[in-house]
């Protein structure tokens, strides 16, 4: 069955049963029960509550909820309620941030026409555009937004902005004639017009071919409802959670059935079991990322990059593919004069053309028109005439629009005595016109407008003639023996600050790939002028390269493509699957509706905050809030740092955990008692861990983060010599505790004072290893010791606080302390010192076996 642009406009009213005079009340009734509302259904939206679930179902939270309800059954209140409070206040975070993520659907209907001017029964009338059917005849003019898919049967000098939809940068000129060729995109059936496109010029007669999910943009928004791509992070800590729960277990169970083997009263050592359990577990984790993101993301707003999704912040750090879209993103949206060539001595003459023969229209607000033509004028003013200037001298008369046939436009002026006839059009119809006195020049003009069309710009010819006499009514008649007046060539140029980011890309590893609706050549040329391709590069395919190609075919150079030409929304999707389906981790930036599918299956999605639609907002991950593609660079070296802080959190959260178990498993090997209650282990795991673990997550970039390649998408966390460290410092940090358990026992020390004694110890040892991890390889000295001023803010006041639950009686029985002497807390900072000595000795011999591999990492 042919497509409705291949059917003649007889064909197509005979097909949808209906005239040119509309169809009649009672068969528009019949067809809205057969094919229902012209709407967008509502996508599968997550309730609030939903939502919220969500949160809780992470491995780490569902460790820490049992964590509180065994608390709570052996009587440990204290402990409970602060694991209760970090899970609902993490859980809280989470909701606020996702409670408005799935909006698309709905503002994909806002931008639906909501009325429609509609002839029945030979009568125009204005209805709801909901409750239009296929087979209506629906009258358009400039300024409509198109409320349905129709094939146009009347047009004249009629032209619609598709930009949202196809990503034409350039209004497109409409026809009413079939077309034989098959499978063609939205973007090239010039006889049709698309629901939620604008009219910009001239006036048309439709009929509806289809209705709400049908449309074009009603594929569109069928295709968002994709699933919700994890991030590499979420990913590699999910990994992590499940691992941790395994190793958790498996140390409970050995330290109890240890336990009563050696005889100790089972509740005893089911309390330390606990005990294990809850230092084996960083609480403050989920928090402090959640936090980190949120400072990257505060980061990001204070660059231009609004971040609608928290996890996506550290995204970022990890894409190897920036798919872009071309129009409004690598250029400016603005058609500009970019060559003119003038006749001798008639440039002026040419730019009062330019001003006069076109359908702009003079608003306070700018030119309102065909991109095309408010380029011309533009140029012209800012080479010095002005539309006042134009009309005194050259008083319009008549005006004879362009049309898909001549490919022509022409407008008479009067001139002092004389009348002189104005025409613009394309190249080949244009010499067609000319006078024969340029027969020889011809070729060599023609030549030239063959090269600039090669570069992928839009080349218009110029020509005039002048009459004695006023003509009798304006008619293509007029358009011969014409005398060439020059000729223009515009295109949508790139942004300047691109190729600087373009560069960038390339040295951070990241492979910058171009997908848009627009013309090859056009999306050749401005890929050539970015630094993306090379000239003459094979590397550059349309939508119908890719229809011919198989899947294996596909996937096999699709790493190879770095431009893809006339594509339609599926296809830009597919394209971003199959990268995935690579292994790729893929960001894609857009501004229009034909964007919004690919932006949602995206790892990350980027929409342009000024000439972006707000679906391609709402479907996305992240705001240009400047539309700068440069700003993305900028993200990008954040997303690196904050993946980068938190390696560095997880490894001094681990190290002191590992501490910590080891602590309270050889402390009773070796006869001591109970060296650290749970309270204690939480207070360290929120306090000692939690603060500085916030200044570690603001830890500066280090200088070269843009010159490594992007992180392996399957990399673990631990990559980079961090496990051997991590099972350095903690058994470090577990000999300084266990040294101290067994001093205090020798002065002779009740056994609350040995508990005081270890947790106080533990507290500092782990803000000395604090100003440790702040570099995974390079000294602490060599850093910067000062450098990070939060740093040393979260470890006074980590002190500050830990010397009030020592000391002050109201909180001992809260924290089950005891006051120290200032003989052990003398003793205590000789220990910090010398762990922290070790620690930086250790990183200085791991050093040379690991950095190189950092870095290539």
């Amino acid at each position: 069955m042919k497509a409705f642009y291949q059917l003649t406009k007889e064909e197509v009213l005979q097909q949808l049963k209906t005239s040119p005079a509309g169809l009649s009340n009672e068969v528009v009734a019949t067809l809205q029960q057969e094919f229902g509302e012209n709407a967008l259904q509502e996508a599968k939206q997550k309730s609030k509550f939903s939502i919220l679930l969500s949160q809780f179902t992470d491995v780490m939270i569902f460790i820490l909820i049992i964590a509180a309800v065994i608390s709570f059954v052996v009587g440990e209140h204290t402990d409970a309620f602060v694991i209760l409070a970090i899970i609902i206040a993490n859980a809280w975070m989470g909701y606020s941030q996702e409670n408005n993520a799935e909006e698309s659907i709905r503002m994909l209907q806002k931008m639906s026409a909501q009325y429609a001017l509609v002839l029945r029964n030979n009568n125009p009338g204005k209805i709801e555009a909901g409750k239009l059917v296929p087979g209506d005849i629906i009258l358009l003019e400039a300024g409509d937004i198109v409320p349905a898919d129709a094939r146009l049967i009347e047009a004249s000098s009629f032209k619609t902005d598709e930009a949202s939809l196809t990503g034409e940068s350039h209004s497109i000129e409409k026809e009413t004639d079939a077309i034989t060729k098959e499978n063609l995109v939205p973007g090239d059936q010039h006889n049709m017009v698309f629901k939620g496109t604008i009219i910009s010029n001239g006036s048309a007669k439709a009929v509806v071919t289809t209705i709400g999910m049908k449309t074009e943009i009603g594929k569109i928004a069928g295709l968002l409802e994709v699933g919700s791509q994890k991030t590499p992070l979420q990913k590699r800590l999910a990994v992590f959670s499940k691992q941790l729960a395994i190793v958790v277990v498996v140390i409970c169970a050995l330290v109890f059935g240890f336990g009563l083997w050696r005889g100790e009263p089972p509740f005893e050592m089911f309390l330390t079991a606990l005990s294990l359990a809850v230092a084996a577990l960083p609480e403050a984790l989920p928090a402090v990322i959640t936090i980190a993101l949120a400072q990257g993301a505060a980061r990001m707003v204070k660059r231009n990059a609004l971040m609608r999704k928290l996890p996506a912040v550290e995204t970022l750090g990890s894409v190897t593919y920036i798919c872009t879209d071309k129009t409004g993103t690598l250029t400016q949206n603005i058609m500009t004069v970019e060559k003119m060539q003038a006749a001798p001595e008639q440039e002026e003459l040419l730019r009062y053309a330019m001003v006069l023969n076109n359908e702009v229209r003079f608003s306070h607000e700018g030119l309102l028109g065909d991109s095309t033509e408010t380029a011309l004028v533009n140029y012209a003013f800012e080479k010095g005439n002005s539309k006042e200037d134009a009309d005194d001298r050259f008083p319009l008369a008549a005006k004879l629009p362009f049309d898909s046939v001549r490919m022509r436009m022409s407008t008479l002026h009067q001139h002092q005595e004389k009348w002189i006839l104005f025409v613009k059009g394309a190249p080949g119809k244009m010499v067609e016109v000319l006078s024969g006195k340029y027969k020889e020049q011809v070729p060599e003009w023609l030549n030239l407008n063959r090269a600039w069309a090669a570069d992928g710009l839009r080349v218009l010819f110029f020509a005039y003639k002048v009459f004695d006499q006023k003509p009798g009514k304006i008619h293509e008649s007029l358009e011969h023996d014409l005398d060439f007046l020059g000729m223009t060539a515009m295109i949508d140029p790139p942004r300047e600050e691109v190729i600087e980011a373009m560069r960038q890309c390339k040295t951070a590893g990241i492979k910058p790939v171009m997908i848009t609706g627009d013309q090859p050549l056009t999306a050749t040329a401005i890929a050539e002028r970015l630094g993306m391709i090379e000239e003459g590069s094979n590397m550059v395919k349309s939508g119908a390269d890719l229809d011919k190609m198989t899947e294996e075919e596909f996937n096999r150079d699709i790493k190879n493509i770095s431009v893809y030409a006339r594509v339609s929304p599926e296809q830009k999707l597919n394209i971003v699957k199959a990268l995935q389906t690579n292994g790729e981790f893929v960001a894609m930036t857009g501004d229009g509706v034909n964007d919004a599918p690919s932006l949602k299956q995206a790892d990350i999605g980027i929409a342009m905050g000024i000439t972006g639609t707000d679906v391609s907002k709402e479907a996305s991950d992240m705001i240009l809030l400047d539309d700068n593609f440069a700003t993305i660079i900028k993200a990008v070296r954040e997303g690196r740092r904050i993946y980068e802080n938190i390696r560095k959190f997880i490894l001094y959260v681990l190290s002191c955990n590992l501490g910590e178990i080891l602590t309270i498993f050889f402390a009773p090997v070796l006869g001591f008692a109970i060296p650290l209650l749970p309270i204690h282990i939480l207070w360290i795991n929120l306090v000692t861990d939690g603060l500085p673990g916030l200044a570690l997550v603001a830890e500066p970039a280090e200088k070269d983060i843009m010159n490594r390649p992007p992180r392996p998408p399957k990399e673990n966390l631990f990559a980079g010599g961090l496990i051997p460290r991590i099972l350095l410092t903690g058994t470090i940090m577990a000999i300084a505790s266990v040294f101290i358990q067994w001093w205090t026992l020798r002065q002779g020390y009740e056994v609350r004072t040995q508990q005081t004694a270890v947790f106080t110890t533990l507290c500092f040892v782990q803000l000395g290893n604090a100003l440790s991890v702040r570099s995974v390889y390079h000294s602490i000295f060599s850093t910067g010791l000062f450098a990070n001023r939060g740093m040393w803010g979260a470890i006074i006041l980590t002190v500050i606080l830990q010397l009030l639950i020592v000391y002050v009686p109201l909180l001992q029985p809260i924290f089950k302390t005891t006051s120290l002497d200032w003989n052990i807390i003398g003793t205590i900072l000789i220990v910090t010192f010398v762990c922290v000595l070790v620690i930086e000795l250790l990183k200085y011999l791991n050093k040379r076996k690991y950095l190189v591999k950092a870095e290539v990492v």
